[in-house]
């Protein structure tokens, strides 16, 4: 289902920016200093909970970049900025598994309430708006890619990350809402696996523990038997794919995986960080029950089919794991 451009008279041509939710997270500062290199004005809006002002550090003086700091559904300029708005990119989330399974509550909420708050408010301006999604929706499919018109398999209500991919996935239904009753241009990204520079490993991030405990020559911890396979994206794909679906009519009112194809084993990626930084580290292996809560659950596998991105946008995610590594360790 795609839904027609909508155009509306109160949307002015004059003094127009991008809105950018969750701008100072990881993710949402690459954008950033992307559309500002672009030649776009910038506002971003993050209550700081998870993102950072660092993040923002290169571009912090920018005279075209505006920082709010507020909760999406708290900020009581949501309705003027989004009338003079050209696009919207909605990346404001809870993030991180440790973060879901020691607050599934304000998981759930965070998901849920920032996303609605951010359609209602754009519905009556018409503004393209472009909002990421996660691969956690396939919940605990066995196939052996995951393309997005693919059943998804969702964990019992007991299973507490669960709840993560739920909220996410009603933020989609409640998007493609918008797009099927209000005209409004909306496009889902299910990110997969994004790494890079300035990503944390405080949320249970597992490349930048790996590359931490690594430079410090520390053991690195690996969950269960780590078989588990993973494919990792360089964030800077990321963003090129985010802008191009953004950018591209045909994308509006579709759902799109955005992940590299380049699949790999915890265990073997473990590994490698020690091997490309040079580490005397030891893998040792923890399980689950130990890393989080009893009945803790996992996806064994988790890599996208990327061939719509790439039929629709041009572009499909090419950085090399290995070349990934050296990136976000600033190693070169």
């Amino acid at each position: 289902m795609k839904a027609a451009p909508h155009s509306s008279p109160r949307r002015s041509a004059a003094g127009r920016h991008v809105l950018v939710t969750g701008g100072a997270g990881f993710i949402g500062s690459h954008l950033v200093e992307r559309l500002l290199n672009d030649g776009k004005s910038v506002v971003v809006i993050d209550d700081l909970s998870t993102g950072r002002r660092g993040n923002l550090a290169t571009v912090r003086r920018h005279p075209a970049l505006r920082v709010i700091r507020s909760k999406v559904s708290e900020c009581r300029e949501l309705p003027r900025l989004l009338t003079r708005a050209e696009s919207v990119y909605h990346l404001a989330a809870a993030v991180g598994v440790e973060n879901v399974v020691k607050s599934p509550i304000a998981t759930i909420r965070t998901n849920l309430d920032e996303t609605e708050a951010v359609l209602e408010a754009a519905a009556p301006c018409g503004v393209p708006i472009l909002i990421t999604s996660t691969s956690e929706v396939y919940g605990r499919s066995q196939k052996s890619s995951f393309s997005e018109n693919d059943d998804l398999q969702i964990g019992p209500p007991d299973r507490g990350r669960w709840s993560y991919a739920c909220s996410k996935l009603m933020d989609e239904f409640l998007a493609l809402a918008y797009a099927r009753e209000r005209s409004l241009p909306v496009v889902i990204a299910r990110l997969f696996n994004t790494v890079g520079p300035r990503q944390t490993g405080r949320y249970g991030m597992v490349l930048p523990r790996f590359i931490a405990a690594a430079k410090r020559a520390q053991p690195l911890l690996v969950h269960d038997n780590g078989e588990q396979t993973r494919c990792f994206c360089y964030v800077l794909d990321v963003v090129e794919a985010l802008v191009r679906l953004q950018h591209t009519p045909a994308a509006r009112g579709e759902v799109f995986n955005v992940g590299s194809t380049e699949e790999i084993s915890i265990r073997d990626l473990a590994s490698l960080v020690i091997a490309v930084l040079g580490s005397p580290s030891k893998v040792e292996f923890v399980p689950y029950d130990q890393a989080y809560a009893p009945g803790f659950d996992d996806m064994r596998r988790r890599r996208p089919n990327v061939d719509k991105l790439e039929s629709v946008t041009g572009f499909r995610p090419t950085t090399m794991l290995r070349r990934i590594i050296e990136l976000t360790a600033g190693l070169r």
